[in-house]
């Protein structure tokens, strides 16, 4: 049985790539700070007390999950605070840049004896990471964070395609979820299955993309 890995999975997006997976057969380790009902009837391991921005958070993922191996990783944990000119709050912006960008490197660098050729890294990032997208302003930690876990990833795509593993940079949509007021378009099932389609297609050939969960390829 292939076993996937989620952070951020006891809610949300998250949470609904968990369902997803179980009910494709896959065994699912949820991997949150504080874990959920939903998660724990979906998930074949729960992993919680975990801050993934942190050393002692990572080293209790590593410590629980020990040598199972992982087909496929997904770093969704996210953060997101609305800042505005005039109004920036620099502490929620180094937050955000903890948990979006640089908890994904920390946590697939501490997994690296998990993931073998043939396994997969997918880092849920958002389109407002990308430069040339960008004809809105505002949200300034959140866009800077997304951006640099943009370029995080791409170099783990360089880095670890020599090892036989594939990473790619999806962006679910604009979803129905509590980090949004649930104002999105789409909903979290839809946003799950779209991801599940893109990791699917995801290759030793396209790695390192910047996709839609529609399918649509997102400029830089």
């Amino acid at each position: 049985m292939q076993q996937v890995l989620i952070t951020g999975a006891n809610r949300g997006i998250g949470l609904e790539l968990a369902r997803h997976y179980a009910a494709e057969g896959w065994r699912v380790i949820g991997v949150c700070r504080q874990a959920s009902e939903e998660l724990r009837a979906v998930a074949g391991q729960v992993i919680d007390g975990v801050d993934v921005s942190t050393e002692a958070g990572v080293a209790r993922l590593t410590s629980e999950l020990g040598d199972q191996p992982l087909a496929l990783l997904i770093n969704n944990a996210g953060l997101l605070h609305d800042e505005q000119l005039g109004n920036v709050d620099f502490d929620a912006m180094r937050r955000q840049m903890e948990i979006n960008a640089y908890a994904p490197l920390r946590v697939t660098e501490a997994l690296l004896a998990n993931l073998g050729s043939g396994s997969k890294v997918a880092n849920i990032t958002s389109r407002m990471g990308s430069i040339a997208d960008n004809d809105s302003g505002g949200r300034y930690g959140y866009r800077a964070s997304k951006a640099a876990l943009n370029a995080i990833g791409k170099s783990l795509a360089v880095d670890l395609k020599p090892r036989g593993i594939a990473v790619a940079q999806l962006h679910p949509g604009y979803v129905k979820t509590r980090m949004v007021n649930f104002g999105g378009l789409i909903t979290p099932e839809e946003s799950a299955a779209g991801l599940a389609q893109r990791i699917a297609e995801l290759t030793l050939e396209n790695t390192g993309s910047f996709w839609h969960s529609n399918g649509e390829l997102l400029p830089w």
